[in-house]
């Protein structure tokens, strides 16, 4: 309204708003109504403090004695010391006004800013998961603990252990022995874990060291970190024979035993194109690809039409697997 009112005082009202496209009863009301409100000076209310008064109460909130307590707590400390300022809105009021003060104002304790963990597998024995889960025992509140090591490119189980209890010692045996038989080089591997006090403990890291391999954790509370172990435990209880509770350590091993070599050599795992993680985990999986090819092919070659015409191909093994897989847009900045 301010351009049709300079415009209007040299051409008239009729033709700016014309030419504005503005009512002439709209440009009337306007002018009628003065100046805006956000144009005029508000007056000081009559009860509020005067800027001394607001700053002594600033002051005396940011105070060393009251810097940790609520207005609340202010408020009533000076009343019961005969003491008043102004009300608790009041005090609340000037803290926001000061630099929005009515935010945490102590120096608390600094929470941590977890990353999430982004790994990638291309090969086998590039990344290894591990975990601990319980395994009930012939009565109430007794458990067996099962330790497991798992390839995260081949899903396949290169270390497993149970024990009476849940022990850094046992962990670092179990990493160690496993590194060992599959001959793991410094600089080759990245471990990744929960944060467990196993996986946590200073007996694991100096191992870890030691070895020239790359530890990794999960963020607090998020199990979406540790996948594939997690789902490795779900195959395991999940599976039809196991039992609800074992009647001793030596029956948890046996079957143990039994279940890992199905799992590492008949278990066909989706997430592997229909094959057993051993053969992708030896560098088979290539071969048998082409021959499931070729099986194919020469079922298209005898009825095209069941095919609809078009050559079925079997499914191939991931090129890469990801714990967390990173944004595309992410991805294309890091490039």
């Amino acid at each position: 309204m301010t351009t049709a009112a300079k415009l209007s005082s040299d051409v008239g009202v009729r033709p700016a708003c014309e030419a504005l496209e503005i009512p002439r009863a709209t440009f009337y009301r306007h002018r009628r109504k003065g100046p805006a409100k956000c144009d005029q000076i508000r007056p000081a209310p009559p009860l509020s403090l005067a800027q001394a008064e607001r700053q002594t109460v600033a002051d005396i909130l940011n105070s060393e004695r009251f810097q940790d307590k609520t207005p609340y707590q202010v408020y009533a400390t000076l009343l019961d010391e005969g003491v008043y300022h102004c009300s608790i809105r009041t005090m609340y009021r000037i803290l926001n006004m000061a630099n929005g003060h009515v935010k945490e104002r102590r120096k608390g304790h600094q929470r941590h800013n977890y990353q999430k963990p982004e790994l990638l597998a291309t090969v086998p024995n590039e990344v290894w998961s591990w975990d601990i889960t319980k395994l009930k025992g012939p009565v109430k509140w007794t458990y067996y603990y099962l330790y497991v090591i798992l390839d995260l490119f081949s899903r396949y189980v290169v270390g497993w252990m149970i024990a009476h209890r849940e022990q850094d010692a046992l962990a670092k045996r179990l990493i160690e022995e496993t590194c060992v038989k599959q001959n793991i080089q410094s600089g080759q591997l990245t471990v990744h874990a929960d944060r467990g006090p196993s996986m946590k403990s200073n007996a694991v890291a100096y191992l870890l060291a030691d070895l020239g391999v790359t530890k990794t954790h999960s963020r607090p509370h998020v199990s979406n970190d540790n996948p594939y172990s997690e789902s490795q435990f779900k195959t395991l209880k999940y599976n039809p024979w196991f039992p609800d509770r074992f009647g001793s350590i030596q029956d948890a091993r046996t079957f143990c035993q039994s279940f890992f070599n199905w799992y590492n050599k008949e278990h066909r795992h989706s997430g592997i194109a229909l094959m057993t993680p051993e053969q992708v985990h030896y560098g088979k999986s290539k071969s048998i690809f082409n021959f499931r090819s070729q099986v194919l092919k020469e079922a298209f070659d005898k009825n095209p039409i069941r095919f609809k015409g078009k050559l079925p191909k079997p499914d191939s093994v991931p090129k890469a697997v990801w714990i967390n897989k990173p944004s595309t847009e992410t991805l294309e900045l890091n490039l």
